[in-house]
């Protein structure tokens, strides 16, 4: 069974705990093991916030270095990107060579799905305040798009991409 880092910001979700474990248990299903980065313990360690946030930092970067693969979930998040901690995560396991597929719910290139989501953001070539936005016709930022496979749909979809990679095959 190949272990998989569930990365995403499906950790502040107000029913985190829960979803987390729906993902372990729908790796599970797919013949995973699924690595859920939040640990409910940490809500009551009673060091100063700085300090906790770099124990969560090592504690997930010593989770992804325990996975075979990151399935992330790059829907936009508080805006029209994905979570930062999220594409961090997503770039320290492609530096280490970890398969990672991500998922997004929306078909469309970059401004496509922008222009779903917020109608009057993008117009034309660029945002409201002049700057272009990125356009090779893929759902994301290319340093996002092209070493992950995305997979249009939730994270049953991306497991399933996820499963049907043959041995050694690259996201």
């Amino acid at each position: 069974m190949h272990r998989v880092y569930l990365a995403g910001p499906d950790v502040f979700r107000p029913d985190a705990i829960e979803h987390g474990r729906k993902l372990v248990d729908l790796c599970t299903a797919h013949g995973f093991e699924g690595v859920f980065p939040l640990d409910p313990s940490l809500a009551a360690d009673p060091r100063p916030s700085h300090e906790l946030a770099r124990q969560i930092y090592r504690d997930n970067l010593a989770r992804i270095d325990s996975c075979d693969a990151v399935l992330a979930n790059l829907d936009f998040f508080r805006g029209v990107e994905p979570d930062s901690g999220t594409c961090f995560e997503v770039g320290y396991a492609v530096a280490h060579g970890k398969v990672v597929v991500g998922y997004v719910p929306d078909r469309g290139s970059l401004p496509e799905r922008i222009r779903g989501r917020d109608p009057g953001l993008v117009q034309g070539d660029f945002d409201l305040n002049g700057w272009r936005v990125e356009d090779f016709g893929l759902p994301l930022n290319l340093m996002l798009a092209v070493p992950c496979r995305i997979v249009v749909g939730d994270a049953r979809s991306a497991l399933a991409a996820l499963a049907a990679l043959r041995p050694g095959e690259a996201a």
